[in-house]
């Protein structure tokens, strides 16, 4: 699946709304919208100025509605499918997350502190709809740089 659209984006990180993520001591898990969120406001916080960073928080749990009734996420299908929409360096860090055999920057120990610490049950981290703008402003620049694949 490749993500061509905002709305296409936005729906995908609706759906997720009710999806658990497992914890590995076997307990309820975190709602994979609430967790995409809180990263992505964690990362806003930490991290201001980088919006791709903040997209990449944002996106990076929906791997498990890309393949339903895989255990693991898989990063690279995640990747495959916001390249065209969010460009090369999102694309990148959701591959890498939690950089499968790639040497750690700052960028993905930000990306990693923000995933762990963005698994607080019930904890406000503003809405979908508050990242529609951003989301708009990386793929009309993905979109004139002739990143789409």
């Amino acid at each position: 699946m490749r993500l061509r659209s905002v709305e296409e984006l936005m729906d995908l990180l609706y759906a997720c709304r009710g999806v658990r993520d497992p914890t590995a001591h076997g307990g309820p898990g975190v709602d994979l919208h609430d967790h995409a969120l809180q990263t992505a406001a964690l990362l806003r916080r930490s991290r201001p100025a980088d919006k791709e960073l903040q997209l990449t928080g944002l996106v990076h749990p929906v791997g498990r509605l890309l393949s339903p009734g895989d255990a693991a996420p898989r990063p690279q299908r995640v990747a495959d499918a916001v390249r065209p929409l969010l460009g090369p360096r999102v694309s990148r860090l959701v591959s890498l997350h939690p950089w499968h055999g790639a040497t750690p920057d700052d960028d993905l120990l930000s990306l990693r502190q923000a995933d762990e610490d963005g698994r607080v049950p019930g904890a406000d981290a503003g809405v979908l709809e508050d990242w529609r703008t951003v989301l708009e402003l990386i793929a009309a620049r993905t979109s004139r740089l002739g990143a789409v694949d």
